[in-house]
């Protein structure tokens, strides 16, 4: 491979990943071993984990950094704890990038806090901005090992204003991992039933039982709730009619991520010939009849 082509491919690699490559990268695209030594030398590549460099300098943004814990932790690995909180919109991320891998050699870095696990179950892993990172149920139980109560019950209530918070994904990421060490499911478990305690249920939860208390009184057919199209879950919908709807609750003003991500649901599923309503809270409580008319209306046109 000529010099000019290597330095192509590696620039192009390195523009998918926030300005970070892996040695075994460089060498899966055809750039030679000598070459990457070459680069080293002369400090177009530099260091940031051993096998992991940075092309053209070292000033990377928090994204930069990240790709590099994950490309050194290797294969499987995905951000987690309060990294992965901070992706998901819950907690602000710590001075360290936490990585959880399932490979025992990796032993924390500078800038690097490395959690090990037996099994990173493919149900725990989303992505986000294109990188891996545990799922919002996982980076919840996760957080219950390594922040206080108070703050644990925080990022519960951020998670429920998101409208992301699911108990019984919660209690099945508690099963997975009930051998794990410390103390951390127990603080989880305290502080659900510290919710349930004050009466501070799911906020989608309550929606949907009056949601479906509405369809009832107002005779309509009752729908199937939390259901799947394809990879997307809505709230409410009737299938054989193609009809999905979104409940809203009153929580605070969602973030970028957040509104993005409703309104790429709501394309995908135009795209597959569902139709979508979203009601608010106000409409399921204060306006039941004039929803139940709207609903009535779609159902009847389908």
């Amino acid at each position: 491979m000529s010099v000019p082509d290597a330095t192509h491919r590696i620039v192009a690699l390195a523009e998918r990943q926030h300005g970070v490559v892996a040695r075994r990268q460089l060498l899966e695209i055809g750039v030679t071993p000598s070459m990457v030594e070459t680069r080293l030398r002369r400090g177009v590549l530099a260091q940031l984990h051993p096998g992991v460099y940075a092309v053209g300098h070292r000033q990377l943004r928090r994204d930069g950094h990240r790709v590099a814990a994950l490309l050194w932790a290797g294969p499987g690995a995905a951000l987690s704890h309060r990294e992965a909180a901070a992706l998901h919109g819950l907690w602000q991320a710590g001075a360290q990038i936490d990585v959880t891998t399932t490979r025992r050699s990796r032993t924390p870095r500078p800038g690097v806090a490395v959690h090990h696990t037996r099994v990173l179950d493919a149900g725990d892993v989303s992505r986000v901005d294109g990188m891996p990172v545990t799922s919002v149920p996982r980076t919840l139980v996760d957080l219950a090992g390594v922040l206080s109560p108070q703050h644990l019950a925080n990022a519960l209530r951020e998670a429920e204003h998101l409208r992301l918070l699911d108990l019984r994904a919660i209690e099945d990421v508690l099963q997975r991992t009930r051998a794990r060490r410390g103390q951390g499911h127990a603080a989880m478990r305290v502080a659900l039933e510290e919710r349930r305690r004050r009466g501070l249920q799911l906020t989608r939860s309550i929606l949907e039982a009056r949601f479906l208390a509405l369809c009832d009184r107002h005779g309509l057919p009752t729908p199937r709730t939390n259901f799947h199209v394809g990879d997307m879950e809505v709230d409410a919908c009737w299938p054989d009619r193609r009809l999905a709807v979104e409940l809203d609750g009153w929580e605070r003003h969602k973030d970028r991520r957040a509104f993005q991500r409703d309104r790429t649901k709501g394309n995908e599923l135009l795209r597959a010939g569902w139709r979508l309503l979203r009601f608010t809270h106000d409409d399921v409580v204060r306006r039941p009849a004039e929803t139940a008319a709207s609903i009535a209306g779609f159902l009847a046109d389908a």
